[in-house]
C-alpha cells in the first residue's frame, strides 16, 4: 500500500515540474438526469475523466462544437446549472484487484459484499484495441458444459461466443451456472457479468457457486439495477478488459453476460438522453457495433489462453426474430435456444434442439463424442418432427418401425434431462446412450 501512495506522490511532483497538473474548468449547462452537459471544456478528449463539484464524477461521452456531454458514474449530490465541472486530464480507467477473485466486485475496486476496496489495486482501461486475427488460432479444444445435450449435440469450444437465449424463467442463467461449475479443476478462470440485476439475485447467484466450489475460481462483477446506467453499460467491456488481461497470461477464461437485452436498453436510454437519432425500435444505430466490439473479444490466442464467452439474451413469447437477438445471432458462434413450453412440460434443461445451433459442431468435440452426438442429434430431430404429427395418434396402428423410432425418440429426451448442477462427465454422457445403439 505504502508503494502504491509514494508512487502517486511521485506522480504529482513530476506532474507540477512538468506544468500538467493545471486541469481545465467548465461549468455545467444543463442536466438529464445521468447525462450532464458541459460548456467550457475546450480541449476535453473523449472518455476523459470528469470531477463535477465535490462528489460526482463520469466520462465524456459525447464532444459537441460548444459543449460536451458528460455521463455520470458517481452521482453525489443533486447537481446544479452553473456548478463547476474538472477535466482530470486522464481516461476514465476501472480498478482491479487480483484479490477480486472469489469476491463480487464492481469496476470502481470494490468489494460489493464486504463493502470495501481492495488495497492493491491496478488501474486498466474499460476498453482495449480488438485483438488482432493475426494473433487467433483456431477452435479446437472443448469447453464441457457438464450438460448432455449441450456437449453432445451442441457443443462448444474454448474461444467460441455461444449465445444462450429464451424467455423469462425458462433457465438461461442457469445453463451458465452450471458452465461455471463444471469448470472446476480445469485451470479455467471465470467471470460473470451481471447487468442490471438485484442485489438479492447476484446474492443468490454468488451462494449457488459458492456452495459448488467454483467461487474459488470466479469474479462476479455487478453492475446492480440502482446504479447509474453508465456503470451498468460499462460493465461488460471492463470485465472482457479483464478476461483479456488474464488470456495475454496464458490462462483459458471463461465470461457470462447476464444479459445483453438489458445492456441493449440501457445503452438505449443513455443515447437518447444524450441527444443521438434514435433508430429501429428506437435503439440507437450503433446498437450492433455496441455488442460486437464486446463479443469479438472471444478468441482462441495463439500464445495459449483463451476467451470464452456466454452471452444471455432474453426474448419475448419465445420470438427469436427480435432486433437485438438477431443483431447477437448474427455475432455469435451458434445459440442455445430455450423454451417455456418445453420447460414447462418438464423438459430441463429446456433446450429447443430444432431451434439450436452450434457452427463449429464436431471441430471441438473427441472422435467418439462426435460419433455418438451426430446420430443422437439425428434421431432425435427426427423424433421431435414426427411427434408434432402423431403425438394424438394410437402407438398400436404405428408401423414396428415407426413404433421403434418413436420409444427410441422418446428415450433420448429422457436421456438429455438433468436438474441443475447434476453434471456429467463425457464418460458418463457416453454411457447413457450405449445400450441404445
Amino acid at each position: 500500500m505504502e508503494n502504491g501512495i509514494d508512487k502517486l506522490i511521485s506522480q504529482k511532483i513530476e506532474a507540477m515540474k512538468n506544468g500538467t497538473n493545471v486541469y481545465q474548468t467548465g461549468h455545467v449547462i444543463a442536466v438529464r438526469d445521468y447525462i450532464v452537459e458541459i460548456s467550457g471544456m475546450e480541449q476535453v478528449s473523449y472518455f476523459e475523466r470528469v470531477v463535477i463539484g465535490s462528489d460526482s464524477e463520469g466520462y465524456v461521452d459525447a464532444i459537441g462544437r460548444t459543449s460536451v456531454m458528460v455521463a455520470l458514474t458517481k452521482k453525489g449530490s443533486k447537481i446544479h446549472i452553473g456548478d463547476e465541472a474538472v477535466a482530470m486530464g486522464e481516461e476514465f480507467q476501472l480498478t482491479f484487484s487480483e484479490e477480486s477473485i472469489g469476491h463480487v466486485v464492481d469496476i470502481f475496486g470494490e468489494d460489493k459484499l464486504m463493502g470495501q476496496r481492495f488495497a492493491d489495486s491496478i488501474q486498466l482501461p474499460i476498453e482495449t484495441p480488438a485483438i488482432p486475427i493475426m494473433v487467433r488460432s483456431s477452435v479446437v479444444r472443448p469447453l464441457l458444459t457438464g450438460i448432455s445435450g449441450i456437449d453432445m449435440l451442441y457443443p462448444i469450444g474454448r474461444g467460441q461466443r455461444q449465445l444462450i437465449i429464451g424467455d423469462k424463467k425458462t433457465g438461461k442463467s442457469q445453463i451458465a451456472l452450471d458452465a461455471i461449475a463444471n469448470q472446476k479443476d480445469q485451470n479455467m478462470l471465470c467471470i460473470y457479468v451481471a447487468v442490471g440485476k438485484t442485489k438479492k439475485e447476484v446474492k443468490d447467484v454468488y451462494n449457488q457457486l459458492l456452495k459448488q466450489g467454483a467461487m474459488g475460481y470466479t469474479i462476479i462483477f455487478a453492475a446492480f439495477n440502482d446504479e447509474c446506467a453508465p456503470v451498468l453499460e460499462k460493465t461488460p467491456y471492463a470485465a472482457m478488459t479483464v478476461a483479456e488481461h488474464y488470456m495475454r497470461q496464458g490462462r483459458d477464461v471463461l465470461v457470462v453476460i447476464d444479459d445483453l437485452k438489458r445492456h441493449a436498453d440501457v445503452h438505449r436510454e443513455i443515447s437518447l438522453l444524450s441527444g443521438k437519432v434514435p433508430g429501429r425500435d428506437a435503439y440507437p444505430p450503433d446498437i450492433f457495433y455496441a455488442h460486437a466490439r464486446l463479443l469479438e473479444k472471444g478468441c482462441q490466442h495463439m500464445d495459449g489462453g483463451s476467451i470464452s464467452i456466454l452471452p444471455i439474451c432474453e426474448t419475448k413469447g419465445g420470438d427469436i426474430t427480435d432486433y437485438i437477438s438477431t443483431n447477437i445471432i448474427s455475432i455469435t458462434d451458434g445459440q442455445i435456444v430455450l423454451s417455456a413450453r418445453s420447460f414447462e412440460q418438464g423438459q430441463k434443461p429446456a433446450i429447443n434442439y430444432g431451434l439450436s445451433v452450434s457452427r463449429l459442431g464436431g471441430a471441438v468435440q473427441t472422435p467418439e463424442m462426435k460419433k455418438r452426438g451426430s446420430v443422437v442429434r439425428r434421431d432425435l430431430l427426427s423424433y421431435l418432427e414426427q411427434k408434432e404429427i402423431f403425438e394424438l395418434a394410437n402407438m398400436d396402428e404405428m408401423s414396428q418401425d415407426l413404433r421403434d423410432h418413436m420409444l427410441r425418440g422418446a428415450k433420448i429426451l429422457e436421456n438429455l434431462k438433468q436438474y441443475k448442477f447434476a453434471l456429467r462427465t463425457p464418460e458418463e454422457m457416453l454411457r447413457s446412450f450405449e445400450g441404445m445403439y
